[in-house]
């Protein structure tokens, strides 16, 4: 007698935060004045977060014990460029290509992630980093209608 098994293709069902960050500051200097401004304790991972081949993300971490929070601070651009080959018309030109972790949000520098169990004003961090210099915008993005939800599990 055969045996049906049904999986679950939503292994990942964590209730979290997600805001996008659009700036020209790097990396390490985003994690400094977000360090600075909400009085943050964001350190550079050890090694970058690999979702595949060249798609390295660069990720700052801050786990808040005092409030049982777990911040992360990731680039949506891939630190490594893809080679992209032509057999057409430009086969003679180099062409990169840039892999984003949402594909969704191209247009997203960076993404901050934010996983707790409590209620948590979003509203008030986002004056707080729009506070900062050459940060241009800052908003929510609803996890729920999010396709590639999965590149958020670090």
């Amino acid at each position: 007698m055969a045996t049906t098994y049904k999986i679950n293709d939503d292994f990942y069902d964590e209730s979290f935060s997600l805001i996008a960050l659009h700036t020209t500051l790097e990396d390490f200097a985003l994690a400094y004045g977000l360090n600075q401004s909400l009085k943050a304790k964001f350190v550079r991972a050890k090694k970058n977060f690999n979702l595949a081949e060249n798609k390295s993300f660069p990720i700052f971490e801050w786990e808040d014990e005092f409030n049982d929070m777990y911040w992360v601070l990731v680039a949506n651009h891939s630190s490594e460029k893809e080679l992209v080959t032509h057999d057409d018309l430009f086969k003679n030109e180099t062409t990169y290509k840039t892999p984003r972790l949402i594909p969704e949000y191209k247009d997203v520098d960076y993404l901050l992630k934010i996983e707790t169990e409590k209620d948590f004003d979003t509203n008030s961090l986002i004056k707080n980093i729009l506070m900062l210099p050459r940060v241009m915008a800052a908003y929510e993005i609803s996890t729920e209608k999010l396709k590639s939800k999965n590149n958020l599990i670090f």
